[in-house]
């Protein structure tokens, strides 16, 4: 008798550790991705942790008119910037700027935002961004869903308080945006994201068109330099 009651108290412990284990294993949740890391990783943001330099040119061209461009390398590691046009070059350290490096800042600030804005909405935590909804894409007329990117007032940067309505697929790409500055009601200024190529697994819109124009604000010299 006292071998059975050992035996069925030593089946009760098994049963009650395997319980415990399949509740703890039950208990575990996968964390569910935010809207902007959903976007963000469809460009490849995962792939940025191994980014060690990136350079681009930034310019504007309008009619049969070419824009100058300017050239930027950026250690995102040391968050060292130069920056080279045809009358000056500058080399700084973002944590380490003074007076003289405002300007060049202020450029490579609105040319980065433009070239890596699906990782913007995940850098800058500041930011308030609303729940996707489906509306009518500024430029195509398509359907596509929508989010707006809005900066505080109060928050600091360059350009506080402006907002951006960001289009995109159930792919989670980038296809167009508005600019309102000011969070106007009244759009600034529209265009397209397209002819995406792919750097070292960082997915980049090459080209960014206003409608009924032959304005293209484009990168070119693009180069993504990994670990």
């Amino acid at each position: 008798m006292k071998t059975i009651y050992t035996f069925l108290i030593g089946l009760l412990l098994i049963t009650s550790c395997k319980s415990d284990k399949t509740e703890s294993t039950n208990s575990v949740d996968t964390k569910e991705l935010t809207i902007a890391e959903k976007i963000a990783n469809a460009h490849g943001y995962d792939n940025w942790k191994n980014v060690t330099k990136i350079s681009f040119t930034f310019k504007v061209d309008r009619d049969s008119v070419k824009g100058k461009g300017r050239s930027w390398t950026w250690n995102p590691k040391e968050d060292r910037v130069t920056l080279t046009t045809e009358t000056q070059s500058f080399d700084y350290i973002r944590s380490q700027m003074d007076s003289t490096h405002i300007a060049a800042d202020r450029a490579f600030i609105n040319d980065k935002f433009w070239l890596l804005v699906p990782f913007q909405l995940v850098w800058d935590s500041s930011a308030t961004i609303n729940n996707p909804l489906e509306s009518e894409a500024p430029i195509s007329k398509m359907k596509m869903n929508k989010i707006t990117i809005s900066y505080p007032t109060n928050g600091g940067g360059y350009t506080p308080g402006d907002a951006y309505d960001i289009y995109f697929n159930q792919d989670y790409i980038i296809k167009e945006w508005t600019y309102r500055k000011g969070n106007s009601d009244t759009p600034t200024l529209s265009t397209t994201f397209e002819n995406y190529k792919d750097f070292n697994g960082i997915k980049i819109a090459i080209d960014h068109k206003r409608p009924n124009s032959s304005w293209n604000l484009n990168f070119s010299n693009v180069n993504v330099t990994v670990d």
